[in-house]
């Protein structure tokens, strides 16, 4: 078969005009060092710091260290057949994560990897995991509520749009519960929530998930779960993974929940990779770092001001404090940053006050601003009226004769503990918070026995959800409290048809 001379010249000219003289060129290093989730690797000069490095395992690595001679790695995954004198190769890119509406009621690993068996996750969007926070300019005042449909948090301690409220206590003190309870009362309410997993017990974060779903929460939720089996930088990592997935929805205008559980894990993460680094003490390194770890982390929750679309995050951040020392460093280094707290005291939890919120010892610095006009004005004297009854509460012990007026603080006070407490996956819509506090300040709840507060407190709820629900639809929809002789009016009519038990 012959081919003919034009077709072979038709033919190269065509592979001519096609030809791309481009050369790919990628940076490679040597590995001279790993162990226990670091690297240490040779000949990658031009690295950028955090920048996302390939192994030959497939694995990836972040540049934490950038030092004369070689790069410090901390190794994400797999680095037990990584061996010395492998090559690590550079991406260009900085750490990023998956992120956008797809990650919504899914399940996802640091890196936003699916892990709870639910398939792949289609999103073509990514966020650097480490950006910065807002400036003063584009934020505003927090100035908008979010309901946690915490009775003793929405009076005494409440949270705003955009705030950073730490909630501290021993382990086993309710904190994970806490957190629970305030997704599930966001239902409907237009927020995105984020559980951030860190060092969690697996069991223990399958539960959760389990209750989430149970109440229909996973709707508007993302769990990242970094497991205590995981390597240290998927601890370390886990915080701003989170963040960079609510910071997708907060530039987009949408209001968003992230709950940190816990930075005590994270930071204790961060000190096992320093020293394994090799990080020199002071202010690079562990503990001067520890600040600068949680700063950078935490000030990315803001309320945006409205030219960038007014969005929020809202972050809870969680630390455990070791028999209550809450000015211990890193207690001390969060409540810094953060704008209030609250404390969560182990013996007022085994005395059955739950949640064990100490009323002395939680602020928040946002304050009123966070609350709807009504809630401002039933609760404005419960934190005095607390305080007052714990101090009462240490003479009254004694048994000394007690005058009238110290009588009625104390019963006033037991009730007020008794109103404040919750069951577990109860959250009350404010309204009914407002009714039931009014109802204490008032004097309604006076002649009640401690006893039957709760039962008290239930039926209230079912007889103005059946006869009065234009007064409780008054306070949800204006943020007011409604006429005050209707609610007298209405609250005496329900005292006289309750009766107390007879036990």
């Amino acid at each position: 078969m012959s081919i003919k001379a034009e077709e072979i010249s038709s033919l190269i000219k065509q592979q001519l005009e096609h030809y791309d003289d481009q050369l790919d060129i990628n940076e490679v290093g040597v590995i001279t060092y790993v162990g226990d989730g670091i690297a240490r690797a040779h000949g990658l000069d031009n690295v950028l710091s955090n920048e996302l490095l390939k192994f030959d395992n497939g694995s990836y690595g972040i540049a934490q260290n950038l030092e004369a001679n070689d790069v410090g790695i901390i190794i994400l995954g797999e680095f037990d057949n990584i061996r010395e004198g492998d090559r690590v190769q550079r991406t260009g890119r900085i750490m990023e994560v998956p992120v956008g509406e797809q990650m919504i009621g899914r399940v996802v690993n640091p890196l936003g990897q699916p892990v709870d068996g639910l398939g792949d996750i289609k999103t073509d969007k990514t966020r650097p995991i480490e950006s910065k926070a807002p400036g003063v300019m584009d934020r505003q005042s927090v100035n908008q509520p979010l309901q946690t449909g915490i009775k003793a948090i929405d009076a005494l301690v409440p949270i705003g749009r955009g705030q950073r409220e730490l909630v501290i206590g021993d382990r086993k003190t309710g904190k994970t519960s806490l957190a629970i309870d305030t997704i599930l009362n966001q239902k409907g309410k237009d927020v995105i929530c984020i559980y951030v997993s860190i060092g969690q017990k697996e069991s223990t974060v399958r539960t959760q998930v389990e209750t989430l779903k149970r109440f229909g929460a996973m709707d508007y939720t993302i769990v990242v779960e970094a497991g205590p089996s995981e390597p240290a930088p998927m601890l370390y990592i886990a915080p701003y993974a989170g963040t960079a997935m609510g910071e997708e929805f907060m530039y987009n205008g949408k209001d968003v929940l992230i709950v940190f559980d816990d930075l005590s894990k994270q930071a204790v993460a961060y000190r096992e990779l320093s020293l394994l680094l090799r990080r020199p003490p002071g202010r690079e390194a562990y503990p001067g770092d520890v600040f600068y770890l949680h700063s950078r982390l935490l000030e990315r929750s803001a309320k945006l001001s409205d030219k960038l679309g007014g969005g929020s995050m809202t972050a809870l951040p969680f630390i455990q404090t070791e028999a209550g020392d809450i000015s211990a460093y890193i207690p001390t280094n969060v409540i810094s940053i953060t704008d209030g707290q609250i404390f969560l005291r182990s013996d007022l939890f085994f005395a059955g006050t739950r949640p064990a919120i100490d009323a002395g010892n939680s602020v928040s610095r946002v304050g009123g601003s966070a609350q709807i006009k009504a809630m401002k004005k039933v609760a404005g004297t419960l934190r005095t009226d607390l305080a007052a009854y714990r101090e009462l509460e240490s003479f009254a012990q004694f048994g000394s004769d007690l005058d009238q007026a110290t009588q009625a603080k104390l019963n006033r006070g037991r009730r007020t503990v008794e109103v404040l407490k919750q069951p577990l996956h109860d959250p009350i819509p404010v309204e009914k918070q407002v009714l039931i506090l009014y109802a204490l300040t008032h004097g309604f709840l006076d002649a009640i026995p401690v006893e039957d507060i709760a039962r008290y407190e239930s039926k209230l709820y079912d007889n103005f959800d059946s006869s009065h629900a234009d007064l409780l639809q008054h306070i949800s929809e204006t943020g007011q409290l409604p006429d005050e002789d209707k609610l007298n009016n209405a609250l005496k009519e329900f005292n006289d048809s309750f009766s107390p038990s007879k036990n």
